[in-house]
């Protein structure tokens, strides 16, 4: 029970309860693996955990879901049961000799058992967002269910002056190099690609680039001349309208290498999310949530996306790819571009996951 009593201005003071609060903790040896409880069974609950399983690794275990109420307890969720319901949370938690807490309600104002989870924080366990967990372990954030007040009062989004300059300064330093020694490659694959298939050389396209602005695109034209004549569409697999030299092109990212010419300009980075044409992007930002956050910082010719997910062919894949584009918006920093451009090479070297 708790004690109350009347102070001099006549307010009542009420005392906490503390007979449920900061429970001696019993004695645990350092465990290798890091055991996990998800607390929720929604569409969040249920991507972290296919994302943490999927992983495989040797230092994180899922033990299990917990849910608001009775009735989903038993429950298989993504090959794992839900073991328990929020009342049971302190309970479950010392059987299962739990590490991480992931906190993944999709309201927690009426849910969410504040008391138990800060005596258990106060106890040393290590209490995460869901959204969090979900970014740090997948690279990506998962913007279908992530509300806007968890980007606004998230710590990402920094610009620093000297990041930015010196990205900047990169970009330029490496376009006039690079464009100086693979002068010769680019007059060689010029007469190849004249060889193969009338046409230009070079092929140039409208995309939108920093805060939504439209720019056009330098590349070697790797499709027929008429590729487009009966509208935009998606590159697919095998697609016949690529030409027998544009095909090694793609397969190698060779016909990428005059947008050099963009980065000098300033209309692109070496490192940023991949440009969209202005057809395509009409439509994805009306299906897509926070599409527009990728116009916020310059496009690459290559990005934190071409080095862990496949070739975007379908919105489907926009999907997909703006949750990675968006981790690298939120994340940018010069480390991550430096890792970028190391995944590119390993990309380049094998041909993976071209169209």
């Amino acid at each position: 029970m708790s004690n109350s009593s009347k102070s001099d201005q006549g307010l009542e003071i009420v005392s906490p309860d503390l007979s449920h609060s900061y429970l001696p903790v019993p004695l645990r040896w350092p465990a290798v693996k890091r055991r996990v409880l998800i607390l929720g069974v929604g569409q969040l609950a249920k991507d972290l955990c296919q994302v943490l399983v999927s992983r495989g690794t040797w230092f994180t275990e899922v033990v299990g879901f917990l849910a608001k109420d009775q009735t989903h307890v038993g429950e298989c969720l993504v090959d794992l049961r839900v073991i328990g319901t929020f009342d049971q949370l302190f309970e479950v938690t010392e059987r299962y000799q739990i590490d991480t807490i992931a906190v993944c309600l999709e309201d927690r104002r009426t849910v969410l058992p504040v008391q138990t989870l800060l005596d258990m924080k106060a106890m040393g366990l290590d209490i995460v967002d869901g959204h969090h967990l979900y970014e740090e372990e997948s690279g990506r954030l998962s913007i279908d269910l992530l509300k806007p007040s968890t980007l606004i009062f998230s710590t990402g989004f920094k610009r620093r002056v000297v990041t930015m300059t010196l990205k900047r300064s990169l970009d330029v330093m490496v376009a006039i190099m690079g464009l100086i020694v693979l002068f010769p490659l680019m007059v060689l694959l010029g007469l190849l690609i004249r060889i193969d298939s009338p046409g230009p050389v070079f092929y140039r396209q409208m995309r939108v680039g920093l805060r939504g602005q439209p720019y056009m695109i330098w590349k070697f034209r790797s499709m027929s001349q008429d590729a487009e004549k009966h509208g935009a569409r998606w590159a697919s697999e095998m697609d016949p309208r690529i030409s027998r030299v544009g095909r090694f092109l793609r397969k190698w990212r060779l016909d990428e290498v005059p947008q050099l010419i963009n980065v000098l300009k300033g209309e692109m980075s070496l490192v940023g999310p991949r440009p969209e044409r202005p057809v395509f992007v009409q439509d994805l930002r009306n299906v897509i949530p926070y599409y527009d956050l990728r116009h916020t910082v310059r496009p690459g010719i290559t990005g934190w996306a071409q080095t862990q997910f496949r070739y975007g062919a379908s919105a489907e894949d926009s999907h997909v790819k703006l949750q990675y584009d968006l981790y690298y918006v939120k994340n940018l920093s010069l480390m991550l571009d430096l890792r970028i451009l190391a995944g590119t090479v390993k990309v380049v070297i094998f041909g993976e996951g071209a169209r």
